[in-house]
């Protein structure tokens, strides 16, 4: 059901416990990551929880980003801190919920139902995923599948049966894209718009080899300043389902490190999102 749809993957560890889980090794491996520029963005660590052999969910690095977003094709592996603090800073994964669908549906516009052509209607946004790993030096990493799926302006998503919806055999709001030689993925969609028992977010699923037995998997969810959803959501045809009735501070697998900048450009709004995958994993 639309209201309970997702779950908490594990634990996030405080920053505390994480920097005392890394190590100085670790430590040292991070800040060694590439080259430096002069411009000062903070960064933050975040986790992905692992089960270790006694039974204790322990959390393990596994995704790392700046919590502000660089230029489109900057090289994942550039740094982003005079004091060379590294792109790759870890992010919590997040289950994927009962909404995916494994379509196979190669596309950089995911707004139109492929079926009826019929485009979706709402606030244009431009996804740009910079997809490194960290396992490697922090480097970019090229073709692996970046799936997208979310819900339209009014919180209905397609290809499933919901109870308070229908849309089987519908393609809209969803597709894949392969990250290019500087591990970047590109989206066409529009702002999501919420349903009941959920903030406002957008899901994505990273694999390095959907075929494989052993190929890598990271899911997670993107979600929004609540002041431009209020923004966004004031506008047709959003305004005509009302004011959401979960926000970011209640919902139950929010975390901050997982909130992307949406940037207005001339057509609506670019947000881009750095995930560092830890392939060793």
């Amino acid at each position: 059901m639309s209201d309970n749809d997702d779950e908490p993957v594990g634990r996030i560890l405080s920053r505390r416990e994480v920097l005392k889980l890394l190590g100085a090794a670790s430590a040292a491996l991070l800040v060694g990551c590439g080259p430096e520029q002069t411009t000062a963005v903070p960064t933050s660590v975040t986790t992905a929880s692992q089960t270790a052999a006694n039974g204790v969910t322990a959390v393990a690095p596994t995704v790392v980003v700046p919590t502000a977003a660089p230029v489109v094709d900057t090289p994942i592996a550039t740094l982003v801190s005079a004091t060379a603090v590294p792109v790759c800073v870890a992010r919590p994964e997040l289950t994927e919920g009962p909404y995916f669908v494994d379509t196979g549906l190669q596309r950089a516009d995911i707004r139109s139902d492929p079926a009826t052509g019929v485009v979706k209607d709402g606030v244009l946004l431009m996804l740009i995923f910079n997809v490194s790993q960290i396992n490697n030096g922090c480097t970019p990493l090229p073709g692996a599948l970046v799936d997208v799926w979310h819900c339209d302006a009014l919180g209905v998503y397609s290809g499933v049966t919901d109870r308070s919806f229908d849309t089987s055999g519908q393609q809209f709001l969803r597709g894949y894209q392969v990250t290019d030689a500087n591990g970047a993925a590109k989206f066409v969609t529009i702002y999501p718009g919420w349903y009941p028992g959920r903030a406002v977010h957008i899901h994505f699923k990273i694999r390095t080899d959907p075929n494989a037995a052993q190929g890598y998997e990271f899911t997670s969810q993107l979600f929004f300043d609540e002041a431009l959803n209020d923004q966004v959501h004031a506008q047709p045809p959003y305004a005509s389902k009302g004011r959401r009735n979960t926000l970011n501070s209640n919902d139950r697998i929010f975390h901050e490190q997982l909130v992307v900048t949406a940037v207005p450009d001339d057509n609506g709004y670019t947000a881009t999102f750095d995930v560092g995958l830890d392939l060793s994993a």
